[in-house]
């Protein structure tokens, strides 16, 4: 009964603040030359609202602190000793978490944006294949990022730090509270070329709302799914280098 209550609470609180930033974004679409901003009109800007409400508990960017906190108690032992890689054995886990909010924390919102506004419908008939693919790279890379912030306890004991800065500043990097097109045109680049930040909601968001031309929105795909290689060997390397240094302690 607690997580049918957690989940109708969390859906209903996504919806909340789907309409607050849905009304800000399009005040701003309202006032800008061509009734555009930033390359969306009022639709499209409709629409990655709302796919960012529903997408916030699929990726889930707050709230795993169990790797974190099995490192502080030392249960993480236990972990080491199974046949399974800890990383795979903690995907494999997050993914179902996923499909789960994928049915019942990503379409509330969803139907909700689709009840009172005018969604953008895609033109394309890749788009809603491409916008699945998107998805399933953005929520494993959301899950590499998280366990490496939880990985830190490894060398710090304690993570609270890294997670608390991890949250403060996630929400901005990602796209979550406005879209990152907003910013100047170098900061946008460097945040999609230098960092997986984008890929885990701005790059679904603009897929499915067909923002750029085929080749870029392609293109925005195979940036994640190069940063979902290389977060998975950056994990893998920091969770082997972890189990040395617990050797080395004695544990």
């Amino acid at each position: 009964m607690s997580y049918r209550q957690a989940t109708i609470a969390g859906s209903f609180t996504n919806i909340v603040f789907g309409f607050l930033r849905c009304y800000v974004l399009l005040a701003v679409a309202a006032g800008a030359a061509g009734q555009q901003a930033a390359g969306y009109d009022a639709r499209q800007l409709v629409s990655y609202v709302w796919v960012g409400q529903g997408l916030f508990a699929v990726i889930l960017l707050w709230g795993w602190t169990e790797l974190a906190e099995r490192i502080r108690t030392g249960e993480v032992t236990a972990d080491l000793l199974r046949p399974v890689h800890p990383v795979t054995s903690y995907l494999a886990a997050d993914l179902g978490r996923a499909l789960h909010a994928l049915i019942f924390r990503f379409l509330p919102p969803l139907a909700a944006g689709a009840l009172f506004f005018d969604l953008y419908v895609p033109q394309r008939w890749f788009t809603v294949p491409l916008f699945a693919v998107s998805i399933v790279l953005a929520t494993v890379a959301s899950f590499l990022l998280r366990f490496l912030v939880n990985a830190s306890a490894y060398w710090l004991h304690d993570a609270r730090g890294p997670m608390t800065f991890w949250t403060l500043s996630s929400g901005v990097l990602v796209g979550l509270y406005f879209p990152l097109r907003f910013l100047p045109d170098w900061l946008t680049v460097v945040l999609y070329v230098a960092t997986p930040f984008p890929g885990l909601m701005q790059t679904p968001a603009d897929v499915l709302v067909e923002r750029d031309p085929v080749p870029l929105q392609w293109g925005l795909v195979g940036l994640q799914l190069i940063w979902v290689f290389l977060l998975l060997g950056l994990a893998r390397l920091v969770q082997h280098r972890a189990q040395r240094r617990l050797v080395a302690q004695g544990g």
